[in-house]
Formats: structure tokens, sequence, C-alpha cells
């Protein structure tokens, strides 16, 4: 054999762990489905259009899913607990932590649509604009009122709840319910025990299904390229540029300080969140990674109690890429159609979205519809504009997502260094990637039961689950 041949064929042998190393990493195989689907949306856009079932059917395994994992972490977690007082607690910081920093996700989205201006020159005549495409999402918000979003958390029955998929419904009972059993005490724990196992079976399908995720995101990015085109990326790329601008500003800015306080680095919690941001990037959707992130949070430290309740209620409560871009649209529409607003005005704006913006879990077409309600409570910005934003809103969907999957990590993170539920010593492992002493090899490591203590006690040390 010729030597430089079989040099030849000696490197590509000893190439192939690393390439199958690397290549069977989730987040590089959901990356390069991305481009690959982009590449099919641009080549052949009817194609691209007609994968579109590739991406919901991922969507629909993953939110079968919500349910019993939400529901068998949060009982689960509560049911082991040993002071029901430090529930409130959590529960009252978290509520805390949610309106600052979606109120601060608000302030910074005002801050840039005023220096950038993205809507300024745009010249739109209201009266030449076709709000037929509107009319789902300005029916819809005339009943989106708080006292309905409030109203929506309580299920008609226990079974309605989880057919419906409806999180803060399902978060309601599972509290209650987990509350329920650690006051029974020993004589439930068999059937904690039970639901316990239950749990870590469900978070095995977890796993199974999200090696789907590559195809999922080829299916949804070659839908939305396929279909929606570059070309309206161009005629609003200012617009756009400003929400991931935004959205870059506030992860960098603000929560880079919340993690830097809560003692770990922002950028090894984005390592050791990749993969679902990759998911998240070519799904936009959230609620995509949901269970993965809960599983995510307990194994960088943080308590079961507290996971299950703060990544589920966050999606709602703590929409912090939604909130900048309802400040951004807002503002922008004004621009385009040349509607003066003072400071006073947008202060206005911005006190509305406050409230307004935490009622959007849930809701089909939530962003439209949340923005459609605020306009037109204001009343001072046409929502005819909205019509502007229908092009794009696709493209934008995808930073929202990832601002509020970050958001919400973070501020779990954040909350469980708070209330003291945060294990340290297995925070710094995870970020780190280093092994577990003793790890199990039983189920993997994202679904094990964490060793962190979830409350901390007078004198700083954390007390223990029964």
């Amino acid at each position: 054999m010729d030597p430089t041949l079989g040099h030849f064929l000696t490197t590509i042998k000893n190439q192939g762990p690393v390439m199958k190393r690397i290549f069977g990493k989730l987040y590089v195989q959901v990356l390069l489905a991305v481009i690959l689907g982009a590449i099919i949306g641009v080549l052949v856009p009817e194609t691209g259009t007609a994968l579109k079932p590739l991406g919901d059917a991922f969507i629909k395994l993953i939110k079968m899913l919500l349910a019993p994992v939400i529901f068998l972490t949060v009982v689960t977690g509560i049911a082991k607990m040993e002071s029901m007082k430090e529930l409130g607690r959590v529960g009252f910081r978290a509520l805390i932590y949610f309106e600052v920093v979606s109120t601060l996700a608000l302030v910074v989205g005002l801050v840039v649509v005023n220096v950038f201006k993205p809507g300024v020159g745009m010249n739109v005549d209201i009266a030449s604009l076709d709000t037929s495409s509107l009319a789902t999402y300005t029916t819809a918000a005339k009943h989106a009122s708080f006292m309905d979003f409030v109203m929506n958390i309580i299920p008609d029955t226990i079974v309605d709840a989880f057919a419906k998929g409806n999180v803060l419904q399902i978060l309601l009972f599972s509290i209650l319910l987990g509350v329920a059993l650690a006051q029974v005490g020993p004589r439930a724990k068999t059937f904690v025990d039970t639901l316990d196992s239950l749990m870590q079976g469900m978070f095995r399908i977890v796993n199974m299904v999200m090696r789907l995720a590559p195809i999922g995101a080829f299916g949804a990015i070659a839908f939305t390229i396929g279909k929606y085109g570059f070309g309206s990326l161009f005629s609003l790329g200012k617009l756009m540029a400003c929400v991931y601008l935004t959205c870059g500003v506030f992860v960098i800015c603000v929560l880079g300080p919340i993690c830097r306080y809560s003692g770990f680095s922002l950028w090894k919690f984005l390592r050791f969140i990749k993969e679902e941001l990759f998911t998240v990037l070519g799904t936009s959707s959230s609620e995509s990674v949901l269970p993965q992130m809960i599983s995510k949070m307990e194994r960088a430290g943080v308590s079961k109690p507290v996971a299950g309740m703060i990544i589920p209620s966050g999606l709602t409560f703590n929409p912090d890429g939604q909130a900048i871009y309802y400040t951004i649209a807002a503002i922008f529409i004004a621009q385009a159609t040349n509607t003066p607003l003072t400071l006073t005005d947008q202060l206005i704006v911005l006190a509305v979205l406050m409230f307004t913006s935490k009622g959007s879990a849930g809701v089909t077409g939530s962003g439209f519809i949340i923005l459609a309600a605020t306009l037109a409570s204001l009343g001072t910005i046409p929502v005819a504009g909205m019509v502007l934003l229908l092009g794009v809103d696709r493209f934008m969907s995808e930073a929202r997502a990832i601002t509020n999957t970050i958001g919400n990590g973070v501020g779990t993170m954040a909350i469980a260094k708070w209330v003291g539920a945060l294990d340290n010593a297995k925070m710094n492992r995870a970020l780190n990637n280093e092994a577990e002493p003793f790890e199990s090899e039983t189920f993997p490591r994202a679904t094990a039961e964490p060793s962190c203590p979830p409350f901390a006690e007078k004198g700083g040390r954390v007390a223990a689950l029964k």
C-alpha cells in the first residue's frame, strides 16, 4: 500500500471517534439542522413550508410531557419539605424578583427604541393599512382582561387543567397536593415514593423526545424561511436589530450582574444550558425546553421544590424577552405612524405593560394579543399599526424565546440563592462540567434527585429534605 494513502486512512480512522464525539452532541446536531433548514427554506420555499409538521410534532411531544413533569416535580419536592412557611417565602420573593427584572426589561427596551428610533422616517399612513389580518388578535384582546387572567388560574376541574395543559392551573393544583401530602406525613411516604419513581420515568421519556430536537428545529426553520422569506427581514431590519440588540444588552447588563451577585458566571451558565438554547433557537418556543430546564436547575444545585415552582411560573410572570418586545413594538408603531408621544405618554405605556405583560402564558398568539390589548386600552397608539409587525414578528420570536429561557434560568438560580435553596458546591461542579462524586449511572445526571438541601435555616445552615 502506498505510504501516503496508508497515512491518510490512518488519519481518518483516528479522527473517527473525535468527529463522532463532536457530532454526537445534541446542540451541534440542532445547529446543523437549523442551518440546513434555512438553506431549504431559501432554495425551495415550497418544500420548506411543507416541512412545518416536523416542528409542530416536536412541540406537541414536549407539550405532552409538560403537565406530568410539572405535576410530579412540584408535588414530590413540596411533599418532602420540612417547613411550609418556607414555601410561602419562596413564592413571595419570586414574585418580587419577577416584577423587578421584567420591569427592567421594559425600561431597557424603552431606552434602546428611543436611542435608535427604528420607526422614524417611515411616515406610514394608518388609513392605507389593511387591518383585516389583525382581526384574530384584536378580537381575542377584548377578552384578555386582568381578572380573566386571575380567574383562569383556577381550573374548572382537575382533569380539565391537565387536559388543556394549562401550566398555571397545573401548578396551583400541584402546590396544593404537595402541601397536603407534607401535612399527612409518614403515611404519604409510599405514595410520594411512587410519584418520585414515576417522575424518573417521565424524565427518561423527555430524554428520548429530545433526541428528535434536530428534526423539529429543521422543520420549524425551513417553514419560517420558506413562508416569510428574507425579503421582510430587510424591509424592517432596523426594528429587528433593535430587538436583538436590546435582548443582548439585557442579558449582559442586567442578568450578568444578577449572576455575579448570586455567585456564578453568566458565561458558564450559558454554556451549561447551551443545548436548551439551541433547541429554543430552532423551535422559537421556551416551552419546548421546560422539562429539561427543571432538570438542569436541579443538577445545578437548586432544590427540587424551588426548581419545580419557579421554572413553570416564570413562563408567565418573568417574560423578559416578551417585555422587551412589547416596549419596542409599541414605540416603533408610534414612530412609524408619526404619532407624537411625550415622555409621560411613554412612561404610561411602560406602567401598563408592567401588568399586561404578565398574562400571556397559554394564550394562542399571546404576543400580538397582549400588545393589541395594551394599545387598545391606552388609545394613544393606533392598533392598526400592528400590521407593520406581521411580516417580521416570527423572525423576532427567537430572540424573545431565548431571552425568556435565559432569564428564567438565571432567575431560578438567583431566587434559590436568595432563599438558601442553592447548593453552591453542586452548582460549581455543574457549571464547571465536573462529574458528581459517587454518581450513579442508573438514571441520567439531569434527572437525578438533587442532593442540595432546599431551604436555609438560621445560622446559615440549610434544612434537609425529609
